[in-house]
């Protein structure tokens, strides 16, 4: 392990952490600080071209356009709920129309019980007024497009030895992205959304004594940008950002999954895209005959998603929505709703059973033998999964 490195664990899994996640700066954070982002030192040659990093951007597709829809989901940072709060409920919550305070929630994954919170990040709104922000859906979508745009050849970087991952790209590339996938956005919002991602930092910390301690870092550590006068002169001068541990971690474990990363940004809602997700890293004995089984209760709690209903019953029939998009976008093939009630018919809970669509279940098996090849001798080559079946 580098010097520049330490190891945390959280959960069932160990983290390497870069010494920028761990240093006085962030441990010293208090509630509407908003540090700068870390710079970020150049990636050097091998970071762009090494085993690890090869496995992380190889796929089993059939072709190039199969491959164009693919990227990856990341087992624990892909289930913390990092985005929950819409920009609506943000106006609300400002104090003074612009400070924001921390902002803390729950989850469990996998057995495991944890505790986040999210502290503000301070930049220039598009009203040329500092405010506040918590991370929100586009910079989801923006982060999705970032991991994405790593998985090309001399764009995506990893660095064992200093804890590190991360992509190099135009400003011009990330905005096609994220065009080419239904989420276009102007120049002015994506570097807005860069920015609140490299200065909100986000603790997330095992509960009840799961795991030795907590990951504190930004969303994304280090952002090298690019001067206006410099973007204005060359659209295609080049930004770089690193990934969150999590992120570098899973790289490192290999713990990441394939999936159909075009048909997730197609579809409408923040919680369509969150139930797509968790049925990726979770569902993965996928079969039309073994169906799955999610609790109201448990999306509730574990996205943060549902927390802006006021009646649960409104709240059930937006998650029911989100399985429908599911179901239209071929995701599901069916889904079944199962309501608990208590005295006087009272609604307590709501058991969703879904059966995975034929173009899931095909996606899952490559996917699982994506991640034995992966974990094989190194060196070994992936193979194309059968033929795709049409989408009915």
């Amino acid at each position: 392990m580098s010097k520049d490195t330490t190891q945390t664990e959280i959960g069932s899994l160990t983290v390497l952490l870069p010494s920028a996640a761990n240093d006085e700066r962030l441990n010293s954070i208090v509630p509407q600080e908003t540090p700068d982002a870390h710079e970020l030192a150049p990636p050097s040659q091998p970071e762009f071209e090494n085993h690890q990093l090869q496995l992380f951007q190889s796929f089993l597709a059939n072709g190039e356009e199969q491959r164009d829809h693919l990227s990856n989901a990341i087992d624990l940072w892909d289930s913390v709920p990092r985005y929950s709060v819409s920009r609506q409920e943000m106006t609300k919550a400002r104090i003074s129309e612009r400070f924001l305070e921390e902002h803390k929630t729950r989850f469990q994954h996998r057995g495991h019980a944890y505790t986040v919170i999210v502290y503000p990040a301070r930049v220039m709104d598009l009203d040329g007024v500092k405010r506040d922000f918590w991370p929100s859906a586009s910079e989801e979508l923006v982060e999705d497009a970032l991991r994405k745009l790593a998985i090309e050849q001399q764009a995506g970087f990893f660095d064992q030895a200093n804890g590190r991952s991360g992509v190099v790209f135009t400003l011009h590339a990330l905005r096609k992205e994220m065009e080419r996938r239904g989420h276009a956005r102007s120049y002015q919002q994506i570097v807005q959304s860069l920015n609140i991602l490299s200065q909100s930092i986000i603790d997330i910390m095992p509960e009840g004594g799961q795991g030795e301690g907590k990951i504190r870092s930004a969303y994304l550590p280090s952002l090298a940008a690019v001067s206006r006068k410099r973007l204005k002169d060359d659209p295609e001068a080049k930004w770089a950002v690193q990934f969150h541990p999590l992120v570098t971690g899973a790289i490192d474990r290999m713990t990441h999954r394939q999936y159909n990363y075009h048909l997730m940004m197609s579809h409408g809602t923040q919680l369509a895209r969150w139930l797509h997700k968790q049925l990726v890293l979770k569902y993965t004995f996928a079969d039309q005959f073994k169906p799955f089984q999610m609790r109201f209760s448990t999306v509730k709690r574990d996205s943060g998603l549902l927390d802006a209903y006021a009646r649960d019953r409104d709240a059930v029939k937006a998650l029911e929505a989100a399985f429908g998009e599911l179901q239209k976008g071929s995701v599901i093939q069916s889904v079944t709703r199962n309501d608990e009630t208590g005295p006087r018919k009272k609604l307590t809970d709501v058991v969703f059973t879904v059966r995975s669509s034929f173009e899931f279940v095909r996606e899952t098996k490559a996917a699982n033998k994506r991640q034995q090849l992966a974990h094989s001798k190194p060196g070994t080559e992936t193979d194309p999964p059968p033929p795709a079946k049409p989408r009915r």
